[in-house]
């Protein structure tokens, strides 16, 4: 079946998809299918080696499927899990059943397709579960940008952040610190260009971010 979809247009990074299937044939079909719809491919015969692997640093997807020789899909989902690797996953099977579907899915799967499945109904569902990834991705960042700027900030300014985020005036931190007005003028000050907040509403989002506040 030929399709029309475009996924890796859709994305700033070249996405990628890996596929883990023991079967020669289907790895091939998989592979030659993803490939047409603009998409760099790494396939594996096992979970094994795909675990060898680093992950990457670019939006990805793993289509995988159920049965495997070594470590079957729904185990190396669980050992991504502990892992803390949330490659986004999407089952393919050819035996597959309702409680192992609901099961997958109920851990974070994407999707989970029955061979014989169409292919665009396989591309969309590369789309939606690189899509997430990209989402991720530009989280992790974001918050890696944010910590980087937190730890520029001295305890002091730590401490006046903290309580500038709880809403309190400058005279009322002066007062609880015991430090002069005007020192928690500066620390403030700093706090804001450190964190290249531009406003009130803007650090407190960032301290929310870091886990600062709830």
């Amino acid at each position: 079946m030929t399709t029309n979809i475009k996924i890796a247009d859709t994305f700033a990074a070249s996405p990628v998809v890996f596929v883990v299937d023991d079967d020669a044939l289907m790895r091939g079909a998989l592979s030659s299918l993803i490939r047409s719809a603009g998409l760099s491919v790494v396939v594996f015969a096992s979970a094994r080696e795909f675990l060898a692997q680093k992950s990457p640093a670019v939006p990805a997807c793993l289509v995988l499927d159920v049965y495997l020789p070594d470590m079957d899909g729904i185990e190396l989902q669980q050992e991504l899990a502990q892992r803390h690797n949330n490659i986004p996953i999407i089952f393919i099977t050819g035996h597959g059943d309702i409680p192992m579907s609901v099961r997958a899915m109920k851990a974070g799967a994407v999707e989970f397709l029955p061979k014989p499945f169409r292919d665009h109904d396989l591309l969309e569902a590369i789309q939606q579960a690189i899509k997430r990834d990209a989402q991720a991705l530009a989280h992790r960042s974001q918050l890696a940008k944010l910590q980087s700027r937190y730890e520029l900030l001295t305890d002091r300014e730590r401490e006046v952040m903290g309580l500038v985020i709880r809403g309190l005036l400058n005279k009322q931190i002066a007062s609880q610190l015991g430090a002069a007005e005007i020192t928690v003028k500066v620390r403030r000050a700093q706090v804001m260009q450190k964190m290249q907040a531009e406003s009130l509403a803007d650090l407190i989002l960032m301290a929310g971010r870091l886990g600062l506040v709830s």
